[in-house]
Protein backbone atom coordinates (compact mmCIF):
# COMPACT_ATOMS: atom_id res chain seq x y z
CA UNK A 1 0.00 0.00 0.00
CA UNK A 2 1.84 3.36 -1.14
CA UNK A 3 1.80 6.25 1.15
CA UNK A 4 -1.24 8.98 2.00
CA UNK A 5 -0.82 12.54 2.62
CA UNK A 6 -3.44 14.58 4.60
CA UNK A 7 -3.24 17.60 3.32
CA UNK A 8 -4.86 20.82 5.02
CA UNK A 9 -5.56 24.13 3.86
CA UNK A 10 -5.07 26.55 6.30
CA UNK A 11 -4.62 30.02 4.98
CA UNK A 12 -7.18 31.37 2.45
CA UNK A 13 -6.48 32.07 -1.15
CA UNK A 14 -7.38 35.54 -1.56
CA UNK A 15 -4.62 37.65 -2.80
CA UNK A 16 -3.08 34.43 -4.18
CA UNK A 17 -2.11 33.90 -8.29
CA UNK A 18 -5.05 32.02 -10.47
CA UNK A 19 -2.27 29.40 -10.76
CA UNK A 20 -1.83 28.64 -7.08
CA UNK A 21 -5.88 29.00 -6.88
CA UNK A 22 -6.44 26.06 -9.63
CA UNK A 23 -3.45 23.76 -7.79
CA UNK A 24 -5.43 24.40 -4.32
CA UNK A 25 -8.61 23.29 -6.34
CA UNK A 26 -6.87 20.79 -8.29
CA UNK A 27 -5.67 19.65 -4.77
CA UNK A 28 -9.33 19.20 -4.45
CA UNK A 29 -9.62 22.14 -1.30
CA UNK A 30 -12.26 24.46 -0.87
CA UNK A 31 -12.54 25.86 2.45
CA UNK A 32 -9.88 27.02 5.20
CA UNK A 33 -9.15 23.95 7.49
CA UNK A 34 -10.45 21.50 5.18
CA UNK A 35 -8.59 18.09 4.87
CA UNK A 36 -8.24 15.95 1.71
CA UNK A 37 -6.05 12.49 1.86
CA UNK A 38 -3.96 12.05 -1.20
CA UNK A 39 -1.66 9.57 -2.57
CA UNK A 40 1.85 10.44 -2.12
CA UNK A 41 3.06 10.77 -5.64
CA UNK A 42 5.81 12.69 -7.93
CA UNK A 43 2.59 14.72 -8.94
CA UNK A 44 1.25 15.72 -5.93
CA UNK A 45 4.10 16.26 -4.12
CA UNK A 46 5.04 18.85 -6.86
CA UNK A 47 1.25 20.65 -5.94
CA UNK A 48 2.20 20.55 -2.13
CA UNK A 49 5.39 22.21 -3.05
CA UNK A 50 3.74 25.26 -5.26
CA UNK A 51 1.53 25.89 -2.83
CA UNK A 52 3.40 25.25 0.26
CA UNK A 53 2.71 28.59 1.99
CA UNK A 54 -0.68 27.52 2.01
CA UNK A 55 -1.21 24.40 3.65
CA UNK A 56 0.01 21.93 5.96
CA UNK A 57 0.89 18.48 5.10
CA UNK A 58 1.16 15.36 7.28
CA UNK A 59 1.90 11.46 6.44
CA UNK A 60 -1.44 9.27 7.75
Amino acid sequence: MSKQLEITLMRSIIGQTERQRQTIQSLGLKKIRQSVVREDTPAVRGMIDKVSHLVTVKEV
